[in-house]
């Protein structure tokens, strides 16, 4: 069935195609409106530049808007850029205001000033109140486009309004209870405004156990937040509970999309915005995680250096050098991954600290017990040597145990810190468990000298 579907969307789109190049407009507009939003911004996206400005003649201001609203990678910035000035505020301008201040936050400021220079004064002091919060915040990813109503309105005379405000809000499945000052004072679903009398007043209907969030709070707060009360939208207030905008559903998704991007390349050892950047800020910053893990690697050389001599009586014991360090590694970056998720979910906070360092410490436990019997049969079958698979069994027993340890406390530690958790990257995990894992092998090993001999 969906290859159907498939193989039909590729024949519209021909179609679509095949009347653009011909410059057969009423064809081309036809066909493309016909389809939905997110297939025109597909076929939108597959086109070059030149391709592109024949869309953009073909389309009004607000079309296009919603064809750049579908847009699911970083390149609106782009597109914005490479159209007509005025065309291009004027879709801006026609963009969910938390839309236009997105694309607006990744281009130079001189061009953001032209752009609000050319809109009207209502629609560039929509877009010029949200610019002004601090990114990753409620202000920066909120719309003013909602619904409210104030206290003292009848039922009719709220719906009145609504419809009335319904084209240009975002989402009217929630409708905001003001009082004269702005202050919010409760909600009503849209339900509740549907089968409530119409004589009865606001005040009388309204849900006053509203959840709201603050300006000023944090991006993934909010989208944990709008995932733990199932809301489609969340109003947004300042301190004095001013109602300022909403955030709905399909800004916490875009949220949760770039925290899971940036955790991901946080725990890669990277921080890199996109996949097409210059080599050249690609490596200015990758660099600096790179020179400290190449200073602490100096540093894991430095340790073997000193069990020279132990190495010189036991030759055999350089051959597991990879097999240990490489299994503190995979252990650590394993018991990493289940901390920052446990924090990023708010597992963590339920759990707490010391619940969730007990049951790493048992999984470490279990896991180096399991290894560690292993690998000392192995290395029995192997080399015929009793003590040696002891022990490289035992080293990578009590390993695999520290590396756990270590690869769910640091990142709790740091979260504890109030520094992001995602920091303490897989290459930095590995590198110190690294370190610790060679001091724990060359250590036995050179206090056991004698029964390796």
């Amino acid at each position: 069935m969906s290859e159907i579907i498939i193989h039909a969307q590729e024949k519209i789109n021909q179609d679509i195609e095949t009347a653009l190049l011909n410059e057969e407009i009423n064809d081309f507009r036809s066909e493309f409106l016909k389809i939905h939003p997110y297939d025109q911004s597909e076929f939108f996206e597959a086109q070059n530049e030149e391709i592109r400005h024949l869309i953009y003649g073909y389309l009004s201001p607000e079309e296009m808007a919603n064809v750049i609203e579908h847009v699911v990678d970083d390149r609106t910035g782009e597109f914005i850029v490479e159209m007509v000035p005025q065309y291009a505020a004027q879709v801006l301008a026609k963009l969910p205001t938390d839309d236009a201040v997105d694309i607006l936050n990744d281009l130079d400021k001189n061009m953001v000033a032209s752009y609000l220079t050319i809109m009207s004064t209502d629609e560039s002091d929509a877009i010029k109140e949200l610019l002004h919060y601090e990114e990753k915040t409620a202000g920066s990813i909120m719309t003013t486009e909602y619904v409210a109503v104030t206290i003292d309105m009848t039922v009719k005379e709220a719906m009145r309004h609504l419809r009335k405000s319904a084209p240009d809000a975002e989402t009217i499945y929630y409708i905001y209870v003001i009082d004269h000052n702005r202050q919010l004072i409760g909600v009503m679903s849209l339900r509740e405004l549907l089968i409530a009398e119409g004589k009865l007043t606001v005040e009388e209907a309204v849900n006053r156990q509203v959840v709201s969030v603050s300006v000023g709070d944090d991006q993934e707060d909010i989208a944990r937040m709008m995932r733990d009360y199932d809301f489609i939208a969340l109003p947004v207030v300042d301190f004095q509970n001013h109602l300022l905008g909403i955030i709905t559903v399909d800004d916490i998704m875009d949220v949760m999309e770039e925290e899971a991007s940036e955790d991901y390349s946080k725990l890669a050892g990277v921080d890199v915005d996109s996949v097409d950047e210059n080599p050249l800020v690609a490596a200015k910053k990758r660099l600096p995680w790179l020179i400290i893990l190449l200073f602490l690697g100096l540093f894991t050389a430095s340790i073997i250096a000193r069990f020279e001599e132990t190495l010189e009586q036991v030759a055999l014991l350089a051959i597991f050098i990879p097999l240990i360090a490489g299994m503190a590694g995979n252990t650590g970056t394993q018991s990493l991954a289940v901390a920052v998720r446990g924090i990023t979910t708010g597992e963590y906070q339920k759990q707490g600290l010391f619940k969730m360092m007990i049951r790493e410490s048992l999984t470490g436990l279990i896991t180096g017990v399991v290894c560690g019997l292993s690998i000392w049969l192995i290395i029995f079958v192997w080399q015929g040597t009793l003590f040696l698979g002891f022990l490289v069994g035992l080293s990578i027993a009590i390993t695999l145990l520290v590396a756990t340890i270590s690869g769910a406390f640091v990142p709790l530690l740091m979260h504890r810190m109030n520094v992001d958790p995602a920091v303490a990257s897989g290459p930095f995990i590995t590198t110190i468990n690294d370190i610790i894992s060679i001091t724990i092998y060359f250590g036995m090993a050179t206090m056991f000298m004698q029964f390796l001999l």
